[in-house]
């Protein structure tokens, strides 16, 4: 299993693939040539943790081989950044964990999930310089959620609906330089929801990734229900790190790196252009990356205190802009 030493050496790829390039290995090496052969960029094995595809390129069975090998995963993504296949190197036959998972009926590690993603809502607003008076009103609510979850025993309906509350005072204000219709997942009608899928999509697959490393099934979740195909444990435990694309896409919109023009609409969604993913996703990527111990070890916490069934003051809290 791999340690947070190991964790930091490995690197995250993201390759658009342009102009006949092909990715293949020679030597325990990834290698991206050109179609002339050339190589492009190269990596050892050993350093990779997570390879983004985005767009059509071809991939060997020596290839898959080996991120089994050395324990790396592969994301492949269509022109418009969304996930059709995620291929996860992960720890295979730890039934002891599947079996703690499929017994565990209860409701206080999602609501201390939920308690750690407002705590971070309301510090993203909190740094938010010459506030109005609309968003220290917000950061006021905010904090009356956080005491409510961390001080109540909740039922799911009551968590999801001060989540739901939280996030609609939350939103208009970390966007408050923006004109914001709400957020609307997956149905991308304006360029803002589908910036905010872009990040959320980047951030789902490192979480997913890191959760195979220690063999969980990420379908069974403890807060989203189990629906078919959805990985509900990856939905949970992105939660607190949301709020770190929020504020990259705040950023973003207030240097002029995020802008409406770069997207295209086709009836009534907005696709970000070609050309720009690159862009959009070392944004992302950045911002996630900078706190990438930190996501290492709130996984590797949350296993450890899975596993012993701690007390859940015991579980890991992600501490954003603290």
């Amino acid at each position: 299993m791999i340690d947070q030493t190991d964790f930091k050496m490995k690197q995250f790829i993201f390759y658009v693939p342009m102009n006949g390039d092909k990715m293949s290995f020679k030597n325990d090496n990834i290698l991206i040539k050109d179609k002339e052969g050339a190589i492009r960029f190269q990596i050892t094995c050993y350093r990779v943790f997570l390879i983004f595809v985005v767009g059509d390129t071809t991939i060997t069975t020596g290839l898959l081989s080996r991120a089994n090998k050395y324990g790396f995963s592969i994301c492949l993504m269509n022109r418009n950044m969304k996930v059709y296949k995620f291929i996860s190197s992960r720890m295979e036959g730890n039934t002891h964990l599947r079996k703690i998972q499929y017994s565990y009926d209860d409701m206080r590690i999602g609501q201390y999930i939920i308690y750690n993603k407002v705590r971070n809502q309301r510090n993203v607003l909190s740094s938010i310089r010459n506030k109005n008076q609309l968003t220290k009103d917000a950061i006021v609510s905010l904090d009356n959620h956080i005491n409510r979850l961390r001080n109540d025993d909740l039922e799911m309906n009551s968590i999801l609906g001060i989540e739901g509350s939280a996030s609609r005072t939350y939103f208009c204000q970390v966007f408050n330089m923006v004109t914001w219709n709400g957020r609307k997942p997956r149905i991308k009608n304006d360029y803002l929801n589908a910036t905010l899928d872009i990040g959320y999509t980047i951030l789902f697959n490192i979480i997913d990734a890191l959760l195979n490393v220690y063999g969980f099934d990420e379908y069974y979740g403890v807060l989203h229900r189990c629906f078919y195909m959805r990985k509900s444990l990856v939905c949970d435990l992105m939660e607190p790190f949301r709020p770190v694309i929020d504020y990259a896409v705040r950023k973003g919109i207030n240097l002029g790196q995020i802008k409406e023009k770069d997207f295209k609409v086709f009836s009534g969604r907005y696709v970000l252009e070609w050309k720009m993913s690159p862009t959009y996703t070392k944004i992302f990527l950045d911002a996630v990356l900078e706190y990438k111990t930190e996501l290492f070890l709130y996984i590797q916490g949350y296993y450890r205190s899975f596993m012993k069934q701690k007390n859940i003051y015991e579980y890991p809290v992600f501490k954003y802009m603290e």
